[in-house]
């Protein structure tokens, strides 16, 4: 019993002292290395030109493209397949509005453009004009300012050696408070061109009267009842059927002044997306087309065009200076 007492006291002794537990330097827990995440590398378009990727060659705006338009459209692009290698596919552009957006936004490459969509293009610097239109021989034609001889206004016109007598800023001053005919709205020649000369000049018209046909603007100023003066392409007065019902109106309707030879026709251009190799051998390829009847034909038929020549953006300064004074917005001269 003493022994067990004796046991006791001094297990009890023991645990009354003070107890101190000596650590180690704690073991680092390893640390779990994330794994980089593999990002695809994007896989390249295909190349532009080829069966995945092809050109878009644009036909006449329509919203009902009728089959001997899209059969002319084939044959124009087969022939381009022909010359270039390229695969060519054809789209019918309801608007000029919607031809001009494609081309921005790379839906079409190779397109006819009227001198205003080939304007509103050039804004987003989406297309380059390679190739024009060319009628009786001539890249770009003019318009003239028309009133009646009686009217009292000045000529500014010798037509003998076919040249202006004075600025526009002179000729055109005489203008102003009068009553102006212009032919329509969207009539480069019969109205955005003349207006922006007339702006340029800062002449204040009248409110013009939009009377539906360059011979209708003419036979206005020959009346001499509805406006004071009005504006037409070079020369309106020798249309056919003018001649036969006004004998003497290249006398009585007589030029005050001539707007030089600055407005364009069609033309063709190419999206600026393509590479300046690849525009130059489309750009051949229509010439070559106008050298093959049957694919000249085509070009007729889709463009209503019957002579290409080479051009350059440059050659459309002065047109898009008058233009641009004219205040009017392109987009609202678009068909």
């Amino acid at each position: 019993m003493k022994k067990l007492l004796l046991t006791l006291s001094i297990t009890i002794l023991a645990c009354s002292f003070p107890f101190q537990l000596t650590l180690g330097t704690p073991t680092p827990v390893p640390t779990a290395t994330e794994t980089p995440t593999l990002v695809p590398t994007p896989l390249a378009p295909p190349e532009l030109g080829t069966e995945e990727n092809p050109l878009i060659l644009a036909l006449g705006v329509s919203s009902r493209p009728d089959p001997e338009m899209v059969a002319a459209g084939e044959v124009i692009a087969a022939f381009i397949e022909s010359r270039t290698g390229y695969t060519v596919v054809t789209v019918a552009p309801a608007s000029e509005n919607n031809l001009v957006d494609a081309l921005n936004k790379g839906n079409a490459h190779i397109a006819s453009l009227s001198p205003f969509a080939y304007l509103l293009a050039r804004k987003s610097d989406s297309v380059t004009a390679v190739l024009a239109s060319m009628r009786d021989g001539q890249l770009f034609y003019g318009a003239q300012f028309i009133a009646n001889r009686d009217s009292g206004f000045t000529s500014y016109y010798d037509a003998t050696r076919n040249e202006n007598t004075a600025e526009a800023i002179v000729a055109l001053k005489q203008f102003q408070d009068e009553k102006p005919c212009w032919s329509d709205a969207a009539s480069a020649s019969g109205y955005v061109v003349p207006l922006g000369l007339l702006n340029q000049a800062e002449v204040q018209t009248r409110s013009g009267a939009f009377i539906e046909g360059q011979p209708s603007v003419v036979r206005a100023v020959y009346v001499d009842d509805i406006c004071d003066f009005g504006a037409t392409f070079v020369d309106a007065r020798q249309l056919p059927a003018l001649e036969s019902d006004y004998a003497d109106v290249m006398d009585k309707v007589i030029v005050i002044w001539r707007v030089p030879n600055v407005i364009p026709y069609e033309n063709i251009s190419l999206a600026n997306s393509l590479p300046i190799e690849m525009r130059r051998v489309i750009q051949r390829a229509f010439i070559d087309m106008m050298l093959t009847p049957e694919s000249k034909a085509a070009i007729q038929t889709v463009y209503g065009i019957d002579e290409l020549q080479i051009v350059e953006d440059v050659m459309y300064a002065d047109f898009a200076t008058y233009v641009n004074a004219s205040g009017l917005e392109l987009a609202d001269l678009l068909e």
